[in-house]
């Protein structure tokens, strides 16, 4: 029975993929469930598994674009066929080590000097392993010997060896994924198409830090995930949002919608680039369902198995660039989004408070925002509201009280 693996359709409007990876070779055996493949989107990849046990016969090559509904490759799953197969590949290797023995046999001919050779290498005093022989079964001749002492003789007599000689200058070339390609029409989009400025502040981490401390292993052991900083500023964000609407809104055409529920995109980054999932209804969520959700996200990006629909849609993103180090960034608008929140490094900083000297955990925020829709006024008051929610959590964000801080954290 001849099974046909079909190219299947990754999301709406998507009509062709790329085969990124072969996870198999053409006339493997496969088995049903098994993994053969990967295809990319533009937005997403996705994991193509075998139907049937059987052997399998590619149709397509790695990198080339296919259309959704093609045939990616057929697995033939006879029985009588997958024996004939694997006699088949016994009987090849048979033959190709019989080959390597007759091109290549293991007998004393090899490397041996003929007479008028052996002369040359004692009176030159040159070794046998240096020299390519080429008579044969590789018996070094006397054209070889004299080939040799001129080849040395020409190198002895030119320069020193250049910069290019000296030092490996070697390239490769890797054709962009689709996903990569689709990334940097956006990029490019972005960059031509938005009015993109960026404003700036500062935020003390010390009163997340002191709650985190407090109740970071009572959280864990609750709820089996970490109280960690995301929860915070989506949150915080959220209540920027509600009183600056703008910025939870985007153009279409000559007209502006706005948003009256909160889409959070979170930027994670994993071994096919940066993925934006979406929390959706982040309004709605406590802090544990936020870490919850931000966990798997986390995992299914880093596994590729997010799907498309888990990225699709958002109001306002929010991106950390603290993670790998970044003190400040300007980051880039996520389409058709009108703004992007991004997080920076938390380092210890001197600062004044109430008058006096102290050492702060100080984190740099950044806010891109278009600025055909959003002005100055509401994109520093935006970053502002942020900075009131992280700096007293207690009074922004859990209404100003320790005993609904508790049932906040579910605690």
């Amino acid at each position: 029975m001849i099974i046909q693996i079909k190219v299947p359709s990754p999301g709406e409007s998507i009509t062709e993929v790329e085969v990124s990876t072969w996870l198999v070779k053409n006339g493997d055996y496969v088995h049903k469930g098994q993994t053969i493949a990967e295809i990319d989107s533009d937005k997403a990849t996705l994991e193509i598994y075998s139907e049937e046990n059987g052997i399998i016969t590619l149709m397509v090559e790695k990198g080339e674009r296919v259309r959704v509904g093609d045939v990616l490759c057929i697995i033939e799953s006879s029985k009588e066929d997958t024996k004939k197969h694997i006699k088949k590949i016994v009987q090849e290797k048979e033959d190709h080590d019989h080959h390597i023995e007759t091109v290549f046999p293991t007998n004393e001919n090899i490397k041996k000097p003929s007479p008028a050779s052996r002369k040359i290498l004692k009176e030159k005093n040159i070794s046998i392993e240096s020299v390519q022989g080429t008579g044969k079964h590789g018996r070094i001749t006397k054209k070889d010997c004299i080939f040799h002492l001129e080849k040395n003789e020409t190198s002895i007599i030119s320069n020193r060896p250049s910069i290019t000689t000296m030092y490996n200058r070697s390239k490769t070339k890797t054709p962009l994924s689709s996903l990569r390609r689709k990334l940097s029409e956006r990029l490019v989009y972005v960059k031509n198409q938005t009015a993109s400025l960026t404003t700036f502040n500062e935020v003390d981490m010390l009163e997340i830090f002191i709650i985190r401390k407090k109740y970071k292993d009572l959280f864990k052991k609750k709820h089996g995930v970490n109280l960690g900083f995301m929860s915070f500023f989506t949150l915080s964000c959220v209540r920027a949002l509600k009183l600056y609407p703008d910025v939870n809104a985007m153009i279409s055409g000559k007209e502006k919608i706005n948003f009256e529920y909160y889409d959070i995109s979170i930027a994670i980054s994993g071994p096919k680039g940066l993925m934006v999932p979406v929390i959706r209804n982040a309004e709605h969520l406590s802090f544990r369902e936020i870490e919850e959700k931000i966990y798997n996200l986390s995992t299914r990006v880093h596994n590729g198995k997010i799907s498309i629909d888990e990225m699709t849609g958002g109001t306002f993103t929010i991106t950390n660039g603290g993670v790998f180090g970044s003190m400040l960034s300007t980051p880039i608008i996520n389409p058709p989004q009108s703004a992007i929140l991004g997080m920076h490094k938390i380092m210890e900083r001197p600062v004044v408070v109430n008058g006096s000297i102290e050492i702060r955990p100080i984190m740099y925020l950044a806010l891109s925002y278009d600025h055909r829709i959003i002005d100055g006024k509401e994109s520093v008051g935006f970053l502002v509201s942020v900075k009131e929610s992280i700096e007293n959590p207690i009074k922004f964000l859990m209404e100003d009280s320790e005993k609904k801080l508790f049932k906040k954290l579910e605690l």
